[in-house]
C-alpha cells in the first residue's frame, strides 16, 4: 500500500462514516483515484470494471466528454442560484425533456436533491391533494413487503418494516399499510388470488389512503426482486376504483435500465405522481424530480394554503439540471433498447452456470439488472477484496450479488463481470 493511499484510509476510518457502516470497524475500503468509462482506477495503480454503475446512476460511465462539456460550459455562467423567485433555462428545458418521455398525464415537475426527498415530495403531494379535496383524512400509504424507498422518515415508513433497514425507527414512524409483495413473477399474470391483499386493504381503508406506493417492476435495494406487471396493472386499476393516487418510485428503474425508459410502460400505465432519480445525470451529481399530473397540481395550487409546502436550497441547481438534460439527450440519441437487450442477453449467458451451483436460490436478469440470490448472507469482509482481486468492482447485500453496469460496457467486460461473479459462487 503506497503512503498516499495509506494515509488517506488511515484518515478515513478515523473521521469519515461511509453508508451502512460503523466507525471504527475495518471494513473492506479502497480508494479511487480517478475514473474513465466503466473502470475505476485506485491510487496503487489497479484498475477494476465497475458492475455497479456507481449504485445505479453512472450510465453513461465516467468522465464522458458530452456530460463533462455540459457542466463546463454551465459552470462558466453560473454553477448554483436560489430557485424562489428565479428560475433558469437548464431547470426549464429539462422539466420540458422530463415531461416530454414519461406518461402524457404527468405534466409538472418538483425538483429535489435526492430521490429520498423526491419520495418525500412524492408523498406531501398526495396528502396535500386530499386536503385540498377536503378529505383530511386520507393521509397514509400501502404499499407492497419487500420495498425500499429511501432513508428519510416518511420514505422509511413505506420501506419494508422487517427487511427495509430501518426497524429500529419503527416505533417513531408513521404506521403505513403493507400487503405481501405479489409471488407472480415479471412475465406472468397476475391472478385474483395475488390481487386479494391489496383490493381487500384498499377496500376496507380507502378513506385513510392517499396512496399506493410501488417500485414499477423492480424492487431494487429491498431484495432485488423482478414482479408481474399486470400486477401493477391491476394496482392501477384499483386505485381508480378506490379513489387513491398511485405513486410510481422510479429512482432506480427509470431511464432504459429495465429495458423499457421508465420500468411504468412494461404495464403500459401511467401513474399519479412519478419519482425520478439516480440516473437522471446520469450519475455526474444528485439531483431528483417528483412529477404529476395538471389536475393535481392545479388542485394543489388553488386549494388551502394556495401553494405547495416544499423547497429545498439546491433545487433545480444548474450545473445539475444541465447534465441531466445532456444526459438523457445522449441517451434518447442512441440506439439505447437495442443496447440495453444486448447487455441482458450477454449477462443471461454469462451467469447460466450459477443455475446449477450450490447454494444458489434463484438467477434472474431484466434489462440491464443481473441477480445472483443465495441461500445465505455473503461474507462482506471478504468476498469484496475477492471481486477487487478479479479486476471488477461488485458490492452485494444480504444475500444478493448483484449486477447493474454502465451502459457503455462492452461485451468483454460484461463477461469479466459475470465471469467473476460466478467465481465468488463457486468459491461459497
Amino acid at each position: 500500500m503506497s503512503k498516499v493511499n495509506g494515509d488517506v484510509l488511515e484518515c478515513d476510518r478515523k473521521y469519515v462514516w461511509h453508508p451502512y457502516s460503523a466507525m471504527g470497524k475495518d471494513d473492506p475500503m479502497f480508494t479511487v483515484e480517478s475514473a474513465e468509462g466503466v473502470r475505476l482506477k485506485l491510487v496503487d495503480g489497479r484498475e477494476l470494471i465497475d458492475g455497479m454503475s456507481s449504485w445505479w446512476c453512472a450510465i453513461h460511465g465516467y468522465n464522458h466528454p458530452v456530460l463533462n462539456a455540459a457542466v463546463e460550459m454551465q459552470l462558466t455562467k453560473m454553477s448554483h442560484v436560489m430557485f424562489g423567485g428565479l428560475t433558469h433555462e437548464p431547470a426549464v428545458r429539462l422539466a420540458q425533456k422530463l415531461v416530454e418521455i414519461t406518461p402524457e398525464p404527468l405534466q409538472t415537475v418538483f425538483f429535489s436533491d435526492s430521490g429520498s426527498v423526491a419520495v418525500e415530495v412524492a408523498m406531501k403531494m398526495a396528502i396535500q391533494y386530499w386536503n385540498a379535496r377536503h378529505l383530511p383524512d386520507k393521509q397514509y400509504f400501502l404499499t407492497i413487503r419487500s420495498g425500499y424507498h429511501g432513508d428519510t422518515f416518511a420514505a422509511m415508513s413505506v420501506c419494508d418494516p422487517v427487511t427495509g433497514m430501518h426497524n429500529l425507527f419503527s416505533n417513531v414512524l408513521i404506521s403505513q399499510y403493507f400487503v405481501d409483495a405479489p409471488i407472480c413473477r415479471y412475465g406472468e399474470a397476475a391472478s385474483e388470488s395475488d390481487m386479494a391483499q391489496m383490493k381487500s386493504c384498499l377496500q376496507e381503508n380507502k378513506q385513510k389512503i392517499a396512496a399506493v406506493i410501488l417500485e414499477p417492476v423492480v424492487q431494487a435495494a429491498g431484495g432485488m426482486r423482478f414482479y408481474s406487471a399486470d400486477y401493477l396493472n391491476q394496482v392501477r386499476q384499483l386505485c381508480n376504483e378506490y379513489g387513491v393516487l398511485l405513486i410510481l418510485d422510479e429512482i432506480a428503474t427509470g431511464f432504459g435500465r429495465t429495458g423499457k425508459l421508465f420500468a411504468s410502460e412494461h404495464a403500459g400505465i401511467s401513474p399519479d405522481i412519478m419519482c425520478v432519480g439516480k440516473a437522471l445525470t446520469g450519475g455526474y451529481m444528485t439531483l431528483a424530480a417528483t412529477l404529476t399530473t395538471a389536475g393535481i397540481s392545479e388542485t394543489i395550487s388553488t386549494g388551502d394554503p394556495g401553494l405547495f409546502m416544499h423547497g429545498p436550497t439546491f433545487m433545480a441547481n444548474p450545473m445539475a439540471c444541465a447534465a441531466a438534460l445532456a444526459s438523457i439527450e445522449m441517451l434518447l440519441s442512441s440506439n439505447w433498447s437495442e443496447n440495453i437487450r444486448r447487455i441482458e442477453k450477454i449477462l443471461a449467458a454469462g451467469l447460466a452456470e450459477c443455475h446449477k451451483m450450490t447454494g444458489v436460490v434463484d438467477v434472474r436478469v431484466l434489462g440491464a439488472i443481473a441477480v445472483v440470490e443465495l441461500d445465505r448472507p455473503v461474507d462482506m469482509m471478504a468476498l469484496p477484496y475477492q471481486f477487487v482481486e478479479q479486476g471488477v468492482w461488485v458490492r452485494p447485500f444480504g444475500r444478493l450479488i448483484y449486477l447493474m453496469p454502465p451502459y457503455v460496457i462492452d461485451d468483454v467486460d460484461i463477461l469479466t463481470l459475470t465471469r467473476a461473479v460466478c467465481n465468488a459462487v463457486q468459491s461459497l
